[in-house]
Formats: structure tokens, sequence, C-alpha cells
């Protein structure tokens, strides 16, 4: 909500102003005038002096909009060339799903949206409540986050997520949990062909967090790896598994976290005479239709996209509907042996 205020004498200002006045965040003043959230007596007193002091008064009109609904949950997820549409497709088909089954409908924000965009969707009573993905380790838009006058959760974990609802797959645990299921079938020079190179340079907080599992559980077993980011397309997916498969290497392990080169890494890998899992054994991150479509049904971790889009979608209801401390799930990864690895 933007609410305003007149200032005797003079034009309407933001409710910004009375918070810089008061000395809380935008937020706080907003909860105080609308009574949405309850307030500690000390604050919701400093602000009320704040106005007072000053001779501002709140605009009704804009305190009669903040208490109306829309039933719309606003869903971030800008689009880039380097995601794979499908399995972001499943995110959003879920939380639609879930959406609809509190009866409310879903308003889809695919652009690129920097700070800003979230206050300017409810400012204007286009939704009710936030949900965010694409989620950044180091993510520009959380100080925003923080400040908007309606429930937000994040379908990611950034590093900075003090007093945010976050909801997500352990991704580190996964990439721990892939490394070992190799580890302890005796493999011992393992490698993982990762996300493509924009993925990681956009900071993507799953990516990175697989990632850093990967290299902790590598590096606790003392392991030799590796970590090749792959660009989708044949020329790609040929140059990475030449690079991974050097004889030096002697690689006998891949973990796959790039479900866009799954089908091609097979076909590739056939091309040059090599049997998944005798000579070489493949264990994977992705949605679980996507494992036991491919031409070798893989062993994989699976993305529960569907439970993680009904969860982002109940939790942020549930702040909705009353004030809760800020919480982080994470879904513990689950492995379906497929019969793509094998002991070494």
């Amino acid at each position: 909500m933007i609410a305003t205020i007149r200032r005797q004498g003079a034009g309407m200002i933001t409710i910004k102003e009375v918070a810089r006045h008061a000395g809380v965040s935008i937020s706080t003043v907003s909860y105080v005038l609308s009574g949405k959230r309850s307030i500690s007596e000390e604050t919701k007193r400093r602000v009320e002096q704040s106005i007072a002091a000053l001779g501002y008064h709140p605009n009704a009109g804009a305190r009669a909009l903040a208490s109306s609904r829309s039933h719309v949950i606003g869903l971030v997820v800008p689009l880039h060339s380097d995601q794979n549409l499908p399995v972001v497709m499943q995110f959003v088909s879920a939380i639609v799903a879930r959406a609809r089954d509190h009866d409310y409908d879903v308003l889809l924000l695919t652009k690129e949206a920097g700070p800003g965009e979230a206050h300017r969707v409810t400012a204007r009573s286009m939704a009710d409540a936030i949900i965010v993905m694409d989620v950044e380790s180091a993510d520009p838009r959380v100080p925003e986050l923080r400040t908007v006058d309606a429930p937000v959760v994040l379908l990611g974990v950034p590093d900075d997520h003090e007093g945010l609802s976050c909801v997500d797959l352990d991704f580190a645990a996964a990439g721990r949990r892939m490394v070992a299921h190799l580890a302890d079938l005796g493999h011992r020079s393992i490698a993982l062909i990762g996300s493509p190179p924009a993925v990681y340079e956009r900071g993507t907080s799953y990516a990175t967090r697989l990632l850093a599992g990967f290299q902790r559980e590598t590096t606790r077993r003392n392991l030799p790896a590796s970590v090749h980011s792959c660009a989708p397309g044949y020329d790609s997916v040929t140059a990475c598994l030449d690079t991974v498969l050097d004889p030096g290497r002697g690689i006998t392990g891949l973990v796959v976290h790039n479900e866009a080169v799954l089908g091609q890494l097979l076909l590739e890998l056939r091309r040059r005479s090599l049997d998944v899992p005798a000579d070489l054994s493949v264990v994977t991150l992705c949605p679980d239709d996507v494992a036991v479509s491919l031409p070798v049904p893989l062993t994989s971790i699976s993305v529960p996209a569907q439970e993680l889009g009904a969860i982002a979608v109940d939790m942020v209801l549930s702040r909705l509907a009353r004030d809760q401390a800020a919480e982080v799930r994470l879904l513990q990864p689950r492995l379906t042996d497929r019969g793509t690895t094998a002991a070494r």
C-alpha cells in the first residue's frame, strides 16, 4: 500500500517520508495506519507521535483501499534465455493450481523486475501477496521485499534472508547426496556438469548452493573432482564432454545439474560407445518426469515443483491471514535409483 498524508499548507507526500521521520520501516507505518498486523505499543506510539507532531493525517481513501482484497497473488518470475522454460512452467502451474484451490488468481510478472516492482503491484491493489522466483544469492530485490506492505514468500533462498519467508529444495544437501551416492559405490573421481555459465554469473541461488554442497562433500571425502558449466546445444555438450572425459582425469561418475543438456549428453555418450552405467555412472537433479523420459531413465534427485509451488502458496496466504514470523523451509532431497549408477 502507498498511503498518503497531507501536510497543512502543502501537497501530498508518501508514507516513505512518515517512516523516515519516525525512524521505522515503511511497512511498520503502513501496519499502524491500516491495522492489518499487530505492532508493539511502543512502536505504534512513536509512529502516531511523529504524525501528530508534523500535523499529518492519513488519507482515508488510501486506508479504505488497503483493507480490500483483490484475491490475486502476484508471481514474480523473470524469464531468461538460459532458463529451462518447461521446468519453470512446472512451478508456475503448481502455484496457479494451488491458488485456485484457495479461490485466488495469479498475476504473472515475467519481465526483468528490479527494485520497486513488488511495491508497484501491491500499492495499486493488483495483488494481495507476492511470490518471488528466480532468486539470486545476492538478490538486489531483498531490501525492497522487506518493506512491502503485503506478505512475500521467496521460492528460493538468498544469502541474506533475514526477515523473509523462503521455501526451496535443499540444493546444498542434494549436491552432497549425489556425491555420497557415487562415493559409496566406490567412485573416486567425479565431475559436476553444471548449469549454463549465465546462471552462475547471475548468482542464481539454487545453482550456487548445489555447487557448494558438491564441493563440500568431495572435499570431505578427499575425492578428485572437477566442475564444468555447460550451455545447451550440441557443440557445447560435445566440448564439455571432451574436457570431462579427458583420460588424464579418470572420471567414472557424473553429477549433472542441467536439465536442458541431459538428452544430448546421453546421446553423445552413446555415440562415443560409452555405456551407462558400465563405463560411466550418471546421477542428476531434475523433475521426475524429465528423468524417466530420457533415452536412458536416470538415477535422480527430484525437483519437487508441485510440492514447492503448493507450499509457497500456502505460506503466503497463511501470512496474509495472520501475523507470522518469517521462516525458511527446505525440503530434503529424495534420490531414486533407476540403474544408471554402478559400483566400481
